[in-house]
């Protein structure tokens, strides 16, 4: 009983301080928010006793807002600045949307005062319509104006954020779609990269290939290009240049080491003797047996096969218009190849079983130089795409 009373206790607090949360908004002006609370508790249950205050406050927070929304309208509109319409625009949607979301909820019964909740709805529709067509011109002429005085790419890109928005409200208005194209080709920034060998040694083809594979880069830039094949169309606004700047690839090694191994081994068995030197008997009377012990050893002859790749580079950024580098960043990684065999001489009993493993295997090939180099550069490429994903020019 005593939890079920707890439970219930919890409840109403919950319910009270969902109330409560919501008469601060209306209280604080935030009507949107007063709103939002209210239908989503009367949308649950809106003929719930514990709801019924929702009701008054949804009642209340609709008028405050529809007449400060009104008010703030007329003001914007009586400024006559064509900066406003979107703004003008937004607000009657708002308006029309919280309308939309009131209309399934209807009737809304306040018992206590025997009533319905009372919603003086408006159509917004034509000064929607209107407003739209206001702006959207607005928006056409101003990325027009944008596109024919523009000194700095920022500008196309001011144009093409204005167009992006008026064809998401009004798609196709006039040739939206067209001047939007020449905005984001005139606004896009382009890097031309270069990969240049000051080492002795060969990088590897495929390597090569996979450090230009920018696709794999996850490069979210949306103004942004990167050529690794530059055209001679396009001026490049910046450079990348990968340099390597030493590859260094040790001789191959076989290291021998010889271990020497011991170890007491069970080699059957034999009679426990008494102090007469006969067989001892235990206290059934059976003759008593101990397992007899002897040393064995063993040679372990290990080999170590290794060879060692090193890489050290370096990625420069830039600024081809001023001719300044901007940055650089060092780059190196290494890879180490090593494989272990072995044989013995002797009784392989006296080895540990992570040493039997050994003898299991055989030597092999060593990988060539080549392939060492493009090993190494798996880490090369982890640390050149962490980089370039991640780099702003401006």
């Amino acid at each position: 009983m005593k939890k079920f009373l707890l439970i219930t206790v919890l409840i109403l607090v919950a319910a009270c301080g969902g109330v409560k949360k919501t008469q601060e908004a209306l209280n604080t002006g935030n009507y949107l928010t007063a709103m939002n609370k209210a239908i989503k508790n009367l949308a649950e249950n809106k003929t719930k006793k514990g709801n019924q205050e929702y009701i008054t406050l949804l009642e209340e927070a609709f008028a405050k807002n529809a007449e400060r929304e009104q008010q703030e309208i007329a003001f914007l509109q009586n400024d006559g600045n064509p900066a406003n319409l979107e703004v003008i625009y937004n607000k009657y949607l708002s308006l029309k949307d919280i309308q939309q979301r009131i209309r399934p909820l209807l009737p809304l019964t306040i018992f206590e005062e025997g009533r319905d909740a009372r919603f003086k709805f408006m159509n917004y529709d034509n000064q929607i319509l209107n407003t739209k067509d206001d702006l959207s011109e607005h928006l056409y002429e101003n990325a027009l104006g944008l596109l024919a005085s523009a000194k700095y790419k920022a500008d196309y890109r001011a144009a093409y954020d204005d167009l992006k928005y008026l064809q998401d409200i009004n798609p196709g208005y006039k040739q939206t779609v067209a001047k939007m194209d020449e905005a984001y080709n005139k606004g896009l920034e382009f890097v031309r990269v270069e990969i240049a060998n000051q080492t002795e040694q060969i990088i590897p083809e495929r390597l090569e290939q996979e450090l230009l594979d920018f696709n794999a880069f996850g490069i979210d830039n949306f103004w942004l290009q990167y050529h690794t094949n530059p055209l001679s169309n396009v001026k490049y606004d910046y450079a990348m240049n990968l340099d390597f700047m030493e590859i260094n690839i040790s001789p191959e090694r076989v290291n021998e080491t010889q271990i020497i191994k011991e170890r007491q081994i069970k080699d059957g068995w034999e009679y426990v003797l008494d102090s007469n030197g006969n067989v001892a008997k235990d206290s059934l009377g059976n003759d008593l047996k101990v397992d007899k012990m002897r040393t064995v050893t063993c040679k372990f002859f290990q080999f170590t096969q290794s060879k060692t790749a090193q890489i050290g580079a370096k990625v420069r950024f830039t600024d081809l218009r001023s001719g300044q580098e901007i940055n650089a960043y060092p780059l190196a990684s290494q890879f180490v190849f090593e494989h272990i065999f072995a044989n013995f001489q002797g009784d392989k009993r006296a080895l540990e079983d992570d040493l039997l493993l050994y003898l299991n295997a055989r030597e092999v090939p060593f990988p060539s130089n080549e392939q060492m180099v493009y090993d190494a550069g798996e880490d090369l490429k982890a640390r050149l795409k962490g980089i370039v994903s991640q780099y702003q020019f401006n």
